[in-house]
């Protein structure tokens, strides 16, 4: 079944704010919590979907990602892989549950380095339909971000170890009190990681990473089609403090082909022919996608529109083995500039065929005669 969006799930807006969102995931939380509602599998199962959601969209980076992506950006290895089922719900909600109901829910100090993740990236690539049958290997330059070599990402000058944040102790949470609540929230000075680095790396200024030009061959497999997404997973900016990267996706664009048209794994090509070939036959050659060639056969009183199939002559399918076909579509073309010669002879055409009374044409007058009496 597929995903619902986000923000339906929650029941907000995609400009809402953080405030907004916060507030309408805390009303739907204590309405589905398990707590509340025992043996209750639908209930269990919105609660569920809107932490998910609420997951993704608390974190400006993930919204941004699923904003620009939707749901494919976190297939098979980012923050919603493969659904719900593969979080891990004291380590992931407990940050969500804290906010609001302080440590019930988690409690006790977690690794936070999923919200350093880095950025996933976008690149556009063009190329060729000939190019899109065969497949390429293609090198491609682009601005990102990688491991600081110096600190190995750490942040912290080497020979220096990170420490636990001061201000929260090294929880990534403080809390306050207001009146007779005491309020969790997120710690400003570490932004949740609970580490602070005394010692910063020279190189990167404790970022754990630089900004470089990076080049990349990347395998265009065959037969792929016009605004296909490619994942290379890891292939994003680095994260920041040891956090993992992100991932890179190509967007293609196939070019308009000046012969053929493409329609999935068929192709369709458009052959103009005489007016004598359609009506005598004939063979003609028509170029293939390979780069080659094939014959066939128009028989004679082949009309206008017509289509042949070859099989196996169009693309591959981009998972799987063979490939489509290919269709050529005959058009009739009628000279527009006659020589004398070519008049008389078409004058007798049609006189031997107003003589021969074509039954299509005389069905057709019969009717359309008909229509006017009425």
């Amino acid at each position: 079944m597929a995903k619902r969006d986000y923000y339906d799930v929650l029941g907000v807006e995609k400009s809402s704010s953080a405030d907004q969102i916060k507030s309408a995931y805390r009303k739907l939380a204590v309405k589905y919590h398990p707590d509340k509602n025992k043996g209750d599998k639908a209930a269990e199962e919105k609660f569920k979907e809107a932490s998910e959601a609420y997951h993704v969209l608390s974190n400006t980076e993930r919204k941004q990602n699923y904003d620009n992506f939707g749901h494919a950006a976190f297939d098979n290895g980012g923050a919603g892989r493969g659904g719900f089922g593969n979080f891990d719900f004291s380590s992931h909600f407990s940050d969500i549950f804290e906010d609001f109901f302080g440590d019930g829910f988690g409690g006790g100090r977690r690794s936070r380095r999923s919200n350093n993740r880095g950025s996933d990236l976008r690149y556009d690539l063009s190329i060729t339909l000939e190019e899109a049958y065969t497949g390429k290997k293609q090198d491609i330059k682009f601005s990102t971000s990688e491991k600081c070599e110096t600190c190995k990402g750490s942040g912290s000058k080497p020979g220096h170890e990170v420490g636990s944040c001061s201000m929260c102790g090294g929880h990534g949470q403080v809390r306050s009190n207001q009146g007779f609540f005491t309020v969790q929230q997120t710690c400003p000075q570490c932004s949740g990681s609970g580490e602070e680095i005394t010692n910063p790396c020279s190189s990167c200024s404790g970022q754990g990473k630089k900004q470089t030009s990076k080049r990349l061959s990347v395998t265009i497999p065959k037969g792929v089609d016009d605004g296909t997404r490619i994942r290379l997973t890891g292939k994003g900016e680095a994260g920041s403090r040891g956090g993992s990267n992100g991932d890179l996706y190509l967007f293609i664009n196939v070019y308009s082909h000046e012969l053929f048209k493409r329609s999935d794994e068929n192709l369709f090509f458009e052959c103009p022919i005489s007016i004598a070939d359609a009506a005598l036959g004939t063979s003609i050659e028509i170029p293939t996608i390979d780069g080659g060639k094939a014959k066939i056969k128009i028989p004679a009183g082949t009309q206008s529109g017509k289509q042949f199939r070859l099989k196996a002559k169009g693309m591959p399918y981009m998972r799987g083995s063979g490939n489509g076909d290919l269709y050529i579509q005959v058009s009739t073309e009628v000279p527009v500039s006659l020589n004398r010669e070519q008049k008389e002879l078409l004058e007798k055409f049609r006189k031997i065929e107003n003589e021969k009374s074509n039954p299509s044409i005389k069905k057709f007058f019969q009717k359309a005669k008909s229509f006017w009496k009425s």
